[in-house]
């Protein structure tokens, strides 16, 4: 799951903090990612105290945000879980 920190309604923390309650969606191993613009050391910090895999800066400009989510898509599908056997 890719998330932004800054997200209406319900931040990424939050969203992060509510889908590790859900026993049946953690057995499903499901990697949760920030990509995100908001960068400050707080922020990181309570993403990687959420069990966030990664964290990511977002570019501002749409025309670089190809290459950094190629790489992390890339990174992923090599990745093993206990469901991609």
């Amino acid at each position: 799951m890719l998330s932004d920190t800054n997200l209406p309604k319900l931040d990424g923390l939050e969203l992060r903090r509510r889908l590790k309650e859900n026993a049946s969606l953690n057995l499903k191993c499901i990697p949760y990612l920030y990509f995100t613009t908001a960068l400050n050391q707080d922020v990181v910090i309570e993403a990687y105290s959420t069990s966030a895999q990664e964290f990511f800066v977002r570019p501002s400009d749409f025309n670089e945000i190809k290459d950094p989510l190629k790489s992390i898509v890339e990174y992923w599908k090599r990745c093993a879980s206990p469901y991609n056997f």
